[in-house]
């Protein structure tokens, strides 16, 4: 019997049409569908957390701004204080690009105090950038003719309870700290070749076993001074907000 016959009471063979195609539509429709409702809720989460996060920027913005000032106000009134001036010291400013003398990397703020007009002080940052642990960040107070009204360590890490003294708050002799030697000294009493410590020939003290720290100190105010001296009544001169140009 041929393959294509049937037999007698057999129910008729169906036949598969092979060439029509497998209907995958509404599983498709659904994958899409579900797809495009997770994007959409992901746009939406996006939308309100990044209104959220401004929204908090914007309210905290102003609680942040004056805390960086209070902060910064407090690292001035180490080396300069208010009695000392009566003008808006934070906006009689310069901008000072990154300097070799300085030792900066970036641009930074150069303070100027008046007092009644007149030029009384400037207040800028320098780096000792050869400390025993790396960069001794300081901030220095000097008249336009180079005399050292105080400085302070702002930043450091130097070795605990060793070098660290450069720092008054860390230093043990609290009638005297060591950074306060360098109070009110100039490059006309102390020359450029003696401002340093008294173990390399100079006059400053330094702490037996942790002359790195110092040393990196007290190089770093001597070259800032013959840096302000230099240029004294150009960074009163110019105009506030300016970029000194050299």
């Amino acid at each position: 019997m041929s393959e294509l016959e049937q037999k007698p009471g057999a129910e008729p063979a169906v036949e598969l049409d092979i060439s029509a195609p497998l209907i995958a539509a509404p599983k498709e429709e659904s994958v899409l569908r579900v797809s495009a409702r997770t994007a959409a809720i992901l746009l939406i989460f996006t939308v309100v957390f990044t209104a959220l996060m401004a929204g908090t920027y914007t309210a905290t913005k102003p609680l942040l701004d004056a805390s960086a000032l209070a902060e910064k106000l407090r690292a001035i009134d180490e080396v300069l204080p208010r009695t000392a001036y009566d003008n808006d010291l934070l906006a009689d400013a310069i901008l000072l690009p990154p300097a070799k003398a300085l030792g900066n990397d970036d641009v930074t703020h150069l303070y100027r105090a008046r007092k009644d007009g007149k030029p009384v002080a400037l207040v800028l940052e320098a780096v000792a950038p050869d400390g025993y642990a790396g960069r001794i960040n300081l901030i220095l107070a000097a008249t336009p003719d180079g005399r050292l009204l105080a400085q302070r360590v702002t930043g450091h890490r130097e070795t605990p309870g060793l070098g660290d003294y450069i720092d008054p708050k860390k230093d043990k002799n609290k009638t005297r700290p060591w950074i306060t030697q360098f109070n009110d000294k100039s490059l006309t009493e102390v020359t450029p070749a003696k401002w340093r410590v008294k173990k390399d020939g100079g006059v400053f003290d330094q702490m037996s076993g942790a002359t790195i720290s110092a040393r990196a100190v007290t190089n770093a105010s001597g070259r800032t001074l013959a840096w302000v001296a230099e240029r004294g009544d150009k960074l009163f001169a110019l105009p506030t907000g300016e970029t000194l140009g050299e």
